[in-house]
């Protein structure tokens, strides 16, 4: 499984930030050890998505960040705009087919060069790409979960308020969101230490995970937390919510909402409630901090419920970020068994 942490975002409108956005690429690879050539291709497959970015959306974004998994590293990529879309990706896709005049040739460049590859796109509404590149150039060993996410500061601020996490357990997932009151370093530090209980304790509860938490940020500003510990084993959903974080379970197109109590971690724990939900392989959940409107309704969008989940949270960061507050989209999706 993918660990997954905050990107950095690059907004795209013109040839000097395509630049920019390739130079910090650049400088991912090198942190995490890619050699020339796979430096390059990271090099390559920024400027291509940005290029597009530019000629058919005018404006966008490029989020980055480093993955790491099975003692590898690499570069994930997501590039996003409102432009008008595509009517056709097969024929997009077809190495070698390039419409917007890149450098390279188009989708399908992106596609061969990247170890992970996934796009979302509908006409009027714009584009949603995500790429990987992996310093082996061969990636991860195939997982039964699928884990996406969006993790971002409000502009002017360098560090993210919001924070999250993943662990694996014998037969259990636990995933902890946290959103540091306020944003900026101060919330940071509130939000970092509650949420990497889920990758050190992931045999745990949520309601043992969320009073660890409390006791580990006394003294700080303290938190809102969500925290879903998924039991393989017993098919169902653990969830503590306290505060704004927003949660939701998908399985069979139904979305089931997860329920939250006021409080705050660390602070004021009002009130701890452990509500317990049916789960199954294809069954996905999202949670989202109060930098994302409430409003989303993934049924306006055709299809994007079965992409890739770091899709799903990009789609939605896009189009529902409030833009002023930190902003997260976690999303974590156990593949079906019929897959």
């Amino acid at each position: 499984m993918n660990k997954l942490g905050r990107q950095v975002s690059h907004h795209i409108g013109e040839s000097s930030e395509i630049a920019a956005a390739r130079r910090a690429g650049n400088e991912l690879a090198r942190r995490v050890g890619f050699d020339e050539v796979r430096a390059g291709q990271l090099a390559l497959v920024i400027t291509e998505a940005a290029t597009n970015i530019v000629k058919h959306a005018r404006e966008g974004e490029i989020l980055l960040r480093t993955l790491a998994a099975d003692g590898k590293f690499g570069v994930e990529v997501i590039a996003l705009d409102r432009g008008p879309g595509m009517a056709n990706i097969a024929l997009r896709m077809e190495d070698g087919v390039s419409t917007a005049g890149t450098y390279g040739v188009g989708l399908g460049a992106i596609r061969r060069l990247s170890q992970e590859f996934d796009v979302y796109s509908t006409e009027d509404l714009g584009t949603v790409l995500m790429m990987v590149v992996w310093g082996d150039g061969v990636g991860a060993a195939s997982s039964d979960w699928q884990v996406g996410a969006v993790c971002l500061p409000v502009a002017g601020e360098e560090a993210c308020g919001d924070a999250w996490d993943i662990g694996m357990g014998r037969s259990s997932v636990a995933i902890c969101t946290a959103d540091g009151l306020g944003h900026g370093p101060d919330a940071a530090l509130a939000s970092d230490p509650a949420v990497v209980l889920a990758s050190q304790r992931p045999d745990l509860s949520a309601t043992s995970l969320i009073a660890l938490a409390h006791e580990a940020l006394r003294g700080t500003r303290g938190a809102a937390m969500a925290i879903a510990v998924i039991d393989e084993e017993k098919g169902q959903l653990g969830f503590v919510g306290v505060g704004n974080i927003a949660g939701c379970i998908f399985t069979d197109g139904a979305r089931r909402h997860l329920m939250s109590h006021n409080g705050i971690v660390g602070s004021n724990l009002r009130k701890v409630q452990e509500f317990c939900h049916p789960w199954e392989p294809g069954a996905m959940v999202i949670l989202d901090s109060d930098g994302i409107a409430t409003r989303w309704d993934l049924d306006s969008y055709p299809g994007l419920v079965f992409r890739h989940p770091s899709l799903i949270a990009a789609v939605l960061y896009r189009d529902f970020a409030r833009k002023r507050d930190d902003a997260m989209v976690v999303v974590v999706r156990q593949r079906s068994t019929h897959a």
